[in-house]
């Protein structure tokens, strides 16, 4: 046992957040620990760490524990270089190689038994502590979190405030604590640092807890989750989809004994109603007594509202919504990303991802219009009418209450629709009547996020709309774009996010290229992965996967239509025009076909009695590297006869 909380309690000005959490950890555990903005997570780290009491309950924790914490603000000393600050993390280590220093010079002239066997001892220690190997150690941790070697002489204290809280990870990873407390430890990661960590932590031998709303990264990191949920602590076995899964079951459980409760107590009281003045006097009072006594069980709290609220219609775009050719962005002379290739069909949603200052939201911009496109070419489709989330919130009106903001975009309809609409977003009872400026961050992005969705907008351009919105916040807002019938962009970090609406993925990498693929953020990981192995993303390709679109819902986009007007059709005949439809419909049809046999051949390829005989394994090889290249042709004869029709 590294800790155990039993029966603790803490309020603050008569508020009660923690009304009896009791968990222990255990040496070595992975654990997540979730709940809603307020439920007291933080609070938690705070009581194990020492840094507040209790107000109740008892706080065990073994003899010596080491506490590694991760706060959400970090400072250093001026001076301190990054490297400094990183190396400062080994106080042990160099206690001892500073003593060391001062036994060699003083063994010049001192020869004796006990200064050669206190430096023999120092030595020994030195060695056990990894002494040889710290400063490679503390280097490797800083370029996995985004300090390359150009920015370790720079002054830690003159740091942004994301840099110094990467900075404060980097120390607390090198502590060598007994249990780590993560506080949101992907805030200010970039994709790559957050699977850098992720990595780190599958590796790590010793315990940790982690308090984030990276969904995608407690299902990579965490083997256990503790929810605190209206003051009271809850356990769940496995990672962050086993305790939704877990989660509901209880639920659905807890739903069902307090519905036999209720039905119970309504017989108990009517029995005591009509025997308390008769015969059975005695047993209506005791009935009564027992009711008293009962401990009931609570109705399980909806985090969505109860009705099924259609979207308002949008508008039907062109089937061709958005389409780039070779496009590069950015500022004046200085180009952030460039050979930006994207077609966007109707219903579809892209998501893009990338390193911090890669170019992702001046991507936005460009498509927005609010500053040029270096060069290439930008074309949005027929009856595109676009609607923008800014992380700045500035189209929100101080002054407003909730739903009076929400008419903005709904001037004429009814309350109890605007009412319904907004508990779509977490917004309950007297929530309504709250001044957008007394809301929380998350509770402002929750608002603009409303209104753009309920706005007749039917193309949404979405600059990280997760940011500060807590977990039931994200599947709120995720169930809502499910319904939304447009199409959608959307930068984000949000991997979970991704996976759950992205149908395509445009990748900013390091190295300056932009990856595209059809699917979502696991599918592209996983492709991508596999790619960098075989050396198909080798340094200065340029590998990109393009599907045969289709939108989140599964309809097909209609690839091969000609939009009325289309400029690209006036060389043709009608004849070729029909022609090349033609043909498009039956690579259409072949495509699939051909996919689900190479889907056969691999899974015969894997199957025991293949694998062992050498002849069939090579017969079925050759087959699937057969149909494997009849598809990939397919796919490039669709894209051109595709590009001819426009």
């Amino acid at each position: 046992m590294l800790f155990r909380l039993s029966d603790v309690w803490k309020s603050y000005g008569g508020n009660e957040i923690l009304k009896g959490v009791s968990f222990q950890i255990n040496p070595g555990e992975k654990v997540g620990l979730v709940g809603r903005n307020g439920a007291g997570k933080t609070t938690v780290f705070r009581i194990v760490t020492g840094k507040e009491a209790a107000d109740d309950g008892d706080v065990i924790k073994m003899n010596s524990l080491k506490l590694g914490l991760l706060d959400q603000h970090v400072d250093f000393d001026e001076g301190d270089t990054v490297h400094t600050a990183a190396l400062s993390a080994f106080k042990e280590i160099h206690d001892i190689e500073a003593e060391m220093r001062q036994l060699e010079k003083r063994m010049e002239t001192d020869h004796s038994d006990d200064v050669l066997d206190r430096y023999a001892d120092l030595q020994s220690a030195f060695e056990l502590a990894d002494g040889f190997t710290y400063a490679a150690r503390a280097e490797s941790i800083l370029q996995g979190i985004g300090f390359d070697q150009s920015m370790w002489s720079h002054d830690a204290s003159k740091l942004s405030g994301g840099q110094k809280n990467r900075l404060g990870m980097v120390r607390m990873l090198l502590s060598g604590a007994d249990l780590l407390l993560l506080d949101e430890p992907t805030n200010h990661l970039d994709v790559n640092a957050v699977e850098w960590l992720e990595e780190f932590l599958q590796n790590y031998d010793k315990a940790y807890v982690v308090i984030s709303h990276d969904r995608y990264f407690l299902d990579r990191t965490t083997k256990r989750v503790i929810e605190i949920d209206r003051g009271v602590a809850i356990t769940y076995s496995g990672n962050y989809s086993d305790y939704l899964v877990e989660r509901e079951l209880r639920r659905e459980q807890q739903q069902r004994e307090y519905e036999n409760q209720q039905s119970m107590i309504n017989k108990t009281e009517e029995f005591i109603r009509r025997n308390l003045e008769g015969q059975k006097t005695k047993q209506a009072k005791s009935r009564r007594t027992l009711l008293a006594r009962m401990e009931r069980i609570e109705a399980v709290k909806s985090e969505k509202s109860g009705g099924n609220f259609k979207l308002k219609n949008v508008e039907r775009t062109g089937n061709n919504v958005l389409t780039t050719e070779d496009l590069a962005v950015g500022y004046g002379s200085k180009v952030l990303a460039s050979k930006i290739n994207i077609s966007l069909h109707r219903g579809g949603v892209l998501g893009v991802i990338g390193g911090n200052g890669s170019g992702k939201t001046t991507l936005l911009k460009t498509l927005l219009g609010t500053i040029p496109e270096l060069s290439g070419k930008m074309h949005w489709g027929t009856k595109v009418n676009i609607g923008y989330y800014s992380q700045t919130l500035d189209d929100l009106h101080e002054g407003n209450e909730v739903h009076a903001e929400m008419r903005r975009v709904a001037p004429n309809v009814e309350n109890v629709v605007i009412r319904s609409f907004l508990a779509r977003f977490l917004f309950f009872g007297e929530d309504i009547e709250k001044k957008v400026s007394t809301l929380s961050g998350g509770e402002k992005g929750r608002l603009a996020l409303a209104k753009l969705i309920y706005s007749q907008k039917n193309v949404l351009i979405l600059d990280e709309p997760t940011n500060h919105l807590d977990i039931p916040a994200r599947e709120a807002l995720e169930s809502a774009l499910d319904e939304y019938p447009g199409t959608i962009i959307t930068v984000s970090h949000d991997r979970f996010f991704l996976d759950r609406i992205a149908t395509q993925m445009l990748s900013f990498e390091p190295d300056g290229r932009v990856l595209d693929y059809a699917g979502n953020y696991t599918e592209f990981h996983d492709w991508k992965v596999e790619a960098e192995k075989s050396g198909a993303l080798s340094s200065g390709t340029q590998a990109t996967r393009l599907p045969v679109e289709s939108s989140r819902n599964g309809s097909e986009s209609e690839p091969g239509a000609i939009a009325a007007g289309s400029s690209s059709t006036n060389n043709l005949s009608k004849n070729q025009i029909n022609q090349l439809e033609k043909r498009i419909k039956q690579i259409e049809s072949e495509i699939p076909t051909l996919e689900a046999e190479a889907e056969k051949l691999s899974a015969q390829m894997i199957a025991p009695k293949i694998a062992s005989d050498y002849a069939r394994l090579a017969e079925v090889t050759n087959q699937l590297s057969s149909t494997e290249s009849k598809i990939k042709d397919l796919y490039a004869e669709w894209e051109t006869a595709a590009e001819q029709l426009g």
